[in-house]
């Protein structure tokens, strides 16, 4: 985990361009664990009706601060100590850490999971804007084409007729499993509520989410100085300021209280995946950073609009909730062939090669 100039020392080469290595091994280290924690949540929050996102989110917190606080007291990495001015400069990363923290596991459990994913395209064009806006970038019209077939795409498989829903009945493959694995012997039929099954509370949250995570992104790499807090200050720090007011919130709403009384904290596979999300938590946490410190909050987005590829697609065969429609079938793969296409443009002009730059050229006046 230990990067180069992350503390309260500037290093030398800092000042370079990262390599196109490591551009794209981050990249793809966000993609995994994005993949990877989509599934665990939706297995517990839905498959097990693990009854608190909060407390959900309260353990990956909780697994970040011990994991980074451990490593630096190993000297595996280093983070300034905290002081007075911390909170200046994190301001408002933790307010958009938790929002995008707890509305993402709320709206997990809500919306079927390819559903799920493709209104999380959403992220990609309000990052657009929020990098226009507040770090003053601009895109080529082929970028801004890509980001409206991914909105177009994702207003089809959202705008499925749900005047008179069909209501499925089919098994959860996941709970098959389990049940045999528990030598029961028993099915359990889950009600499979998708996208014909309108949820506002859930679009509303996931909605939410892509704003927070665009907010998130673009004043993470803003923020981002290895001479402030670096990398796992900015994690440690945020993890740290959020943790306790969200766990009050679980007090006072009751939420601690149903996780506490949950049914299934003596099944051990139950607690495994638990432990694992928050693990994964931590990771998707760092892999986030780390992707967009070595390319942009843009190429984050545009990573997870990759992952979302394979997500939408093994959701309509494992996760037991997808009830099919022309209309948002056709939505999907529209939405999925405009985030190919802007993974492409994005991701290609980064691995352009740059122009020699002829110093005999330049005027003196220039080079001092």
């Amino acid at each position: 985990m230990s990067g180069p100039a992350d503390g309260a020392a500037a290093d030398p080469s800092s000042a370079r361009p990262p390599s196109g290595l490591a551009q794209l091994l981050s990249a793809l280290f966000y993609g995994t664990c994005s993949f990877l924690i989509v599934l665990v949540n939706k297995a517990l929050l839905t498959t097990y009706r693990f009854p608190s996102p909060i407390v959900l989110g309260i353990g990956q917190m909780a697994a970040t601060i011990m994991i980074l606080y451990v490593s630096k007291l190993n000297r595996i990495i280093h983070f300034p100590d905290f002081d007075k001015k911390i909170p200046r400069k994190l301001f408002p990363l933790p307010l958009l850490y938790v929002g995008n923290h707890l509305s993402g596991l709320a709206s997990t459990s809500r919306l079927s999971l390819p559903m799920f994913t493709v209104l999380r395209k959403f992220t990609i064009p309000l990052t657009l804007l929020l990098e226009a806006v507040i770090l003053g970038k601009q895109y080529s019209l082929d970028i801004v084409a890509s980001v409206v077939a991914i909105v177009v795409g994702a207003f089809l498989a959202a705008g499925t007729p749900v005047t008179e829903p069909k209501r499925v009945e089919e098994t959860s493959l996941t709970v098959y499993i389990y049940e045999l694995w528990r030598g029961s012997g028993t099915v359990h039929k889950v009600k499979c509520g998708a996208d014909l099954a309108f949820n506002l509370e859930g679009y509303i949250l996931v909605f939410l989410n892509d704003i927070f995570t665009a907010a998130n992104g673009v004043y993470t790499k803003q923020k981002m100085d290895p001479k402030e807090l670096g990398k796992y200050g900015l994690l440690f720090y945020n993890a740290c300021f959020m943790i306790v007011p969200t766990l009050v919130l679980s007090v006072s709403t009751g939420d601690l209280q149903q996780a506490t009384e949950f049914n299934q904290w003596k099944n051990v596979v139950f607690v495994i995946q638990f432990l694992l999300s928050c693990f994964l938590g931590f990771l998707l946490m760092y892999s986030t950073v780390l992707c967009s410190y070595y390319n942009s909050a843009l190429t984050t987005a545009v990573v997870g609009a990759i992952k979302n590829v394979s997500v939408a697609y093994i959701g309509m065969f494992v996760g037991g909730d997808y009830v099919f429609s022309a209309l948002n079938f056709v939505g999907l793969n529209v939405c999925m062939a405009g985030g190919l296409r802007y993974s492409f443009l994005t991701l290609s002009s980064q691995l352009k090669p740059k122009q020699p730059v002829d110093e005999e050229n330049i005027p003196p006046d220039v080079k001092s």
